[in-house]
């Protein structure tokens, strides 16, 4: 029996087979692999994950989805439901509780949230092997972008210093349970390894590009005016000048660098 969404969750069911196929064959899960879904809405995705990994980890904050999602898995394989906001959720206990070294995560992510979960799951990318995420497709443009582009910012830097972004395909709106009004896509994100990671305290990384895309339209040396003065931005190599959206990644973490204020 079909759940009626909510829109109180940004509830959008996932229902072409041929996107589901497309999704679980990008995951290509493997029976050894320990599988966190985030939403597993009416299991559209969790039951061939479940059938293809033997057992799987779902996230769901719906009580109401939970008995039938259960009743359908039990056929297939062992599925475990952590009825709970994906925010509150610590990914590195959840590793460390089932003996993993790293988790595999997936899901169709609401939009009103998607942020907000990408930077939580960043947050423990030290435990995640990889991510696949169905996302609005304008968020997977702006966590893919390059500098100099329209839609570059604060998500591209932060998501693009942790992980190798691809972006994988587009999922057309008629394939959901209601259509959104916008295009979907499929992103895979990969934590790079300990020595790719930058080479500067993430807090102080994570300040600077905050405030430089808080105004965006400032220059950087009046954007930052209360984390680091023209100096200290001359002193990483990065012109006082620029724009925050002209810079990279890597000329985040030479500013992050710079020693400030003691």
């Amino acid at each position: 029996m079909n759940a009626r969404p909510k829109k109180s969750f940004g509830q959008h069911f996932l229902h072409e087979k041929r996107y589901i196929e497309r999704i679980v064959s990008a995951i290509s899960p493997r029976a050894d692999d320990f599988v966190v879904e985030i939403g597993p809405g009416e299991g559209a995705l969790t039951l061939p994950l479940l059938a293809a990994a033997g057992k799987l980890t779902a996230i769901e904050l719906d009580t109401d989805l939970i008995p039938d999602l259960q009743a359908r898995a039990a056929s297939v394989g062992e599925l475990s439901i952590i009825h709970s906001d994906v925010l509150k959720v610590d990914f590195t206990a959840l590793a460390h509780r089932h003996g993993v070294e790293r988790l595999r995560v997936a899901g169709n992510l609401p939009y009103y949230i998607s942020s907000p979960i990408l930077f939580h799951c960043v947050e423990h990318a030290k435990s995640i092997q990889d991510m696949h995420f169905m996302l609005q497709k304008e968020v997977v443009d702006r966590m893919a972008a390059e500098p100099g582009s329209k839609v570059y910012g604060r998500l591209s830097v932060m998501l693009q210093l942790v992980c190798r972004v691809e972006p994988l395909f587009v999922v057309p709106p008629g394939a959901f349970r209601p259509p959104p009004k916008v295009d979907s896509a499929v992103v895979r994100l990969v934590p790079l390894g300990p020595d790719q990671l930058p080479d500067a305290d993430p807090e102080r990384i994570h300040t600077i590009v905050k405030a430089a895309f808080a105004q965006r339209r400032k220059t950087l040396s009046n954007a930052l005016k209360n984390v680091m003065d023209s100096s200290a931005i001359l002193a990483a190599d990065v012109d006082p000048k620029a724009r925050a959206e002209t810079l990279s990644p890597d000329d985040y973490v030479r500013l992050a660098r710079v020693p400030h204020g003691g």
